[in-house]
């Protein structure tokens, strides 16, 4: 409760030492302690949080976001060279997926996961020889994989629904919006969607054929994952 409440104060700075300062008789090492060491379960808060703020917004849509926290080091997990609109560019950072509550006027996120990239993931060829001490390093469980950031979506959606909730439309831009199994999975639970596409994607039936024949005409478009033109 006093680390909640250590994060709902005003206070610019939201780590441990200044959040305890601000709170009355609340020691900084007991509160280091809460945060880095106590087993316990985030899940039960995370619903608490989602069904009160469900009633309180009275949500129009589900936005279905990341973000990126810049760094400068390489341990803290899940940090890589990677996209994130919060530099709009490839740098090295961290990326968290979340699932929001929003309509034209408000705005809160109700579920939200750490995305690991593939070079953290042992069973991935994008891992290094380091992978293992890393992940020892940053306390990362020997079950967390890689996982896309459109399944972690989908993960997300399931768990709040899970919880009694459902979304009056679900929204996103084309970094889901471009994975076509991300789209059949909302169709499949029979959700309704507005999702952006890239001009990558073709809208063709499946057993559409081609009745020209294809242009030579070369151009680039721009990859959103890595900020460098794909050729036609």
């Amino acid at each position: 409760m006093s680390y909640v409440q250590g994060l709902m104060l005003d206070g610019r700075r939201k780590s441990i030492q200044p959040m305890a300062g601000r709170l009355e008789g609340v020691h900084d090492q007991a509160l280091n302690h809460f945060v880095t060491n106590s087993p316990w379960d985030v899940t039960p808060v995370r619903r608490r949080l989602a069904q009160r703020m469900d009633a309180v917004i009275g949500p129009v849509a589900w936005a279905v976001d990341d973000t990126g926290w810049l760094k400068c080091g390489s341990s803290s997990p899940g940090v890589a060279r990677q996209y994130t609109g919060t530099a709009g560019k490839v740098t090295n950072c961290q990326i968290g997926v979340s699932v929001n509550l929003v309509t034209d006027t408000a705005s809160c996120p109700a579920d939200w996961r750490l995305f690991l990239p593939a070079s953290w993931d042992p069973s991935s060829p994008d891992a290094g020889p380091d992978t293992l001490r890393r992940r020892g390093r940053a306390g990362i469980p020997d079950e967390v994989g890689h996982r896309e950031k459109w399944r972690l979506a989908l993960d997300m959606i399931d768990e709040m629904t899970g919880w009694g909730l459902r979304p009056p439309l679900l929204v996103a831009d084309a970094g889901y919006g471009d994975a076509a199994e991300f789209r059949h999975g909302l169709a499949e639970r029979g959700l309704s969607y507005v999702v952006q596409v890239s001009t990558r994607v073709g809208v063709y039936p499946r057993g559409a054929a081609r009745t020209t024949r294809p242009t030579k005409a070369w151009g680039s478009i721009p990859n959103r994952a890595t900020g460098t033109p794909l050729s036609r």
